[in-house]
């Protein structure tokens, strides 16, 4: 790995012109809105619940599933290659023990992908057959934000969901990744260093204010599901109150209650 020198700032450079400052000021309004989104708001008060947060690791799976093929298939091109640590950052293997943990061995068949994260799937697959340089603003997005509210995030589902142990909250741990701050340094002097291109990169910039608005959208979608099984939830009970409960119904109701609603994450800071 880099030395952390290599990822110092040159003094000599303006300020705000490295790639990363850019793509920071570039999202600062769209970073705001995704934080103060009902989900996150949520999130952040400890409000999280088990159903919510089920169906939001199936999303991120889809989400990070696409973006981590497209990162494998395009790890040489000259703008990937510098930001490529699958080692360090690959979420999916860890999402997939998640998922496992809450749903079981037959986790697959339970997996639901709201259209919002079904958007913003097929957008990452665009981008890996057509412009995979644009891959840099949606790994830069979603890994730094990880690594900066992964930890805080963690404790407060742990918390949230009462879980006694970490089985269930692999997502948010990065064993591979010692410090997250030097990470993070490291992280963006290695992008800072693609060549661009300024059309390059103004289209990079307004792919990273793209990723910002389908994270939100991926929020707002969840948060719309959870509003609809609620109150769907709450009439059912009324409606057959006067029915036996077996159960087999009793499955049935949660599960779809489960499925039917929901860092994540703090963004790349």
């Amino acid at each position: 790995m880099e030395t952390m020198r290599s990822a110092r700032k040159n003094d000599t450079e303006e300020p705000g012109s490295d790639l990363s400052e850019q793509i920071k000021a570039a999202t600062k309004d769209a970073h705001v809105r995704a934080e103060n989104t009902q989900l996150m708001l949520s999130y952040q008060k400890g409000q999280i619940t088990l159903p919510q947060y089920k169906v939001l690791l199936c999303s991120l799976y889809e989400i990070y599933k696409a973006l981590e093929e497209e990162l494998d298939a395009n790890s040489s091109h000259p703008a990937v290659a510098p930001i490529y640590f699958p080692q360090e950052l690959a979420r999916v293997e860890s999402l997939e023990r998640d998922l496992e943990h809450f749903f079981g061995s037959d986790w697959r068949k339970s997996v639901v992908v709201p259209a919002a994260t079904r958007i913003y799937e097929q957008r990452l697959r665009q981008i890996g057959r057509e412009n995979p340089v644009l891959l840099v603003a949606h790994a830069y997005t979603r890994y730094l934000g990880d690594l900066s509210g992964g930890q805080v995030l963690g404790k407060i589902t742990q918390k949230s969901l009462g879980l006694s142990s970490k089985e269930g909250i692999s997502f948010f741990s990065f064993p591979g990744v010692t410090s997250a701050n030097r990470f993070k340094q490291l992280y963006r002097s290695r992008m800072n260093s693609v060549e661009l291109t300024e059309e390059g990169k103004a289209a990079l910039l307004e792919e990273a204010v793209a990723a910002f608005e389908l994270n939100i959208q991926v929020f707002d979608d969840l948060q719309k599901m959870l509003s609809v099984t609620t109150e769907t939830a709450d009439q059912s009970k009324n409606s057959v109150a006067s029915f036996p409960s077996s159960p087999i119904m009793q499955l049935t109701v949660g599960f779809c209650v489960a499925l039917a609603t929901i860092g994540v994450g703090i963004y790349a800071s």
